[in-house]
């Protein structure tokens, strides 16, 4: 038996390409050329993810006067925008649970806010005629073990008796394999109006067509080295040699290393990995329904996330979360294969009815997470400098927001945004090395013993839940 599903899961991924299948698209776009020599804007945004786009994006169409002026190191959208799930949440704070952990006094606005905010993105996704196959299909959290049913049943309590239960719907077995169906589904929680699904990467291309549009200058493969006071302004050198002299900075430079320095020990990058199937056919999809085209995640602490494509692929990801010793990134983490083997035997396990299907692409890449597991936001330089980071994997949609919070901050305004205490507040620093590396290890070593045990928490988990520390698979 275990022999033949070797065999069943080398067959499914000897022809796997080691590219994101997101940016292996015949539509992508040519990058725009690099910045040669100097130059001059009223705002500079450094970052071409989603960050740095939805903050220039709509930095124009507050004022289409403003002058603004877009760095990317490589191509716009290469990075974990192009590369992710496609899973485009409402939530601002990494899920319901996070968020009343952590700003109980808060979650109802956010919860409104974040709802606002995808509202937001749809409305331009159609307004700019992005294609990207945006869907608000919803999302259901699937319970896979017993303490699992328990953990949804006692969330969605928690939500109701807080007022944030509505559009969401506890499944039993019967309900969520009618759904799915899958032989480790037990039980689910659907959100059926609180998650989008889309193409990243095309939504990656379509905000810097809609920036082009209004305007806003975009320069790739042009790295922004250092950041300093310039006058009453600011002055950021790039790695070409040239230098952008303007009035405000916002950085959308997430999981690389900030600008601003002090800031760097708020983040760890975490690697992430993800297959994507061919194409099934309609027998295939039969066999496990999904009629309804939902995204789906798994409870555990080492969970899952899946999804339908517009062609009808699956994609696979999640469980590892890979943390490089140092925090240091390299080109050749993004392919793992140990990780991409378990991964395979997870998929069938949870699909035993597309024996056979293989996988067309195996990809990884870099997030950046904090300690409180949701971004952050600041200023520095007497305010003339703006940063939101930390996203832990939901930044498809929260960085929409996150560029309103900079845009707000650079502004100087005090707003229903900037009087949250989620922005007002700053996570918990990471230890340095061999402390952090340490502390990271011991802690996947509990989550996944608490995933064998009945979800029960060691102490170090629960010292780290005290401390409002953690880590997010």
């Amino acid at each position: 038996m275990a022999a033949r599903a070797m065999t069943s899961r080398s067959a499914a991924l000897s022809d796997a390409s080691p590219v994101p299948f997101w940016l292996d698209a015949p539509g992508r776009p040519t990058p725009e050329p690099a910045l040669v020599g100097d130059a001059r804007c009223d705002l500079l945004v450094v970052g071409g993810g989603y960050s740095g786009l939805w903050t220039a994006l709509l930095a124009k169409e507050r004022d289409p006067g403003r002058d603004v002026l877009l760095l990317e190191g490589r191509e716009v959208g290469w990075a974990a925008s192009g590369r992710n799930g496609g899973f485009c949440a409402a939530s601002l704070t990494h899920g319901t649970a996070n968020g009343l952990s952590r700003w109980p006094a808060e979650m109802r606005l956010l919860e409104e806010l974040g709802a606002r905010n995808l509202d937001a993105i749809e409305s331009a996704v159609h307004r700019y005629g992005m294609d990207c196959a945006f869907e608000r299909s919803g999302e259901i959290s699937v319970a896979t073990q017993p303490h699992h049913v328990t953990g949804l049943r006692d969330l969605y309590e928690e939500m109701d008796a807080a007022g944030l239960a509505a559009g969401c719907e506890l499944l039993d077995e019967d309900a969520v394999r009618a759904h799915v169906d899958s032989p480790t589904f037990l039980g689910g929680l659907w959100d059926r109006d609180g998650v989008a699904l889309v193409d990243p990467a095309r939504l990656a291309w379509g905000l810097k067509a809609a920036c082009l549009s209004l305007g806003v200058r975009v320069h790739e493969g042009t790295p922004a080295t250092s950041l300093a006071r310039h006058g009453a302004g600011m002055e950021v050198r790039t790695l070409r040699g040239g230098t952008v002299r303007c009035a405000q900075v916002a950085l959308g430079t997430n999981v690389f290393p900030s600008l601003v320095r002090r800031t760097r020990p708020l983040t760890v990058p975490v690697y992430d990995y993800a297959l994507m199937t061919e194409p099934l056919d309609a027998a295939q999809l039969a066999a496990i329904g999904w009629h309804d085209r939902q995204g789906l995640g798994d409870s555990a602490n080492q969970f899952h996330y899946f999804r339908l494509s517009s062609d009808n692929r699956i994609l696979w990801g999640g469980y590892d979360a890979i943390y490089p010793y140092g925090g240091k990134m390299r080109a050749a983490l993004d392919q793992r294969p140990e990780t991409f083997d378990r991964l395979a035997d997870h998929f069938f396990a949870c699909f035993p009815q597309l024996e056979g299907v293989r996988f067309t692409h195996a990809w990884g890449g870099a997030i950046d997470t904090c300690s409180r597991f949701s971004a952050f936001f600041g200023t520095a330089h007497g305010g003339r400098v703006a940063y939101a980071a930390g996203y832990t994997g939901l930044g498809v949609g929260a960085t929409r927001f996150g560029a309103d919070v900079m845009l707000d901050l650079l502004g100087g305004e005090e707003t229903e945004r900037t009087s949250l205490e989620m922005v007002r507040t700053k996570p918990l620093p990471f230890p340095p090395e061999p402390f952090a590396w340490a502390g990271v290890a011991l802690t996947k070593w509990s989550l996944a013993r608490a995933d064998e045990r009945g979800g029960r928490r060691n102490l170090w988990l629960r010292a780290m839940d005290r401390m409002g520390m953690g880590f997010d698979s």
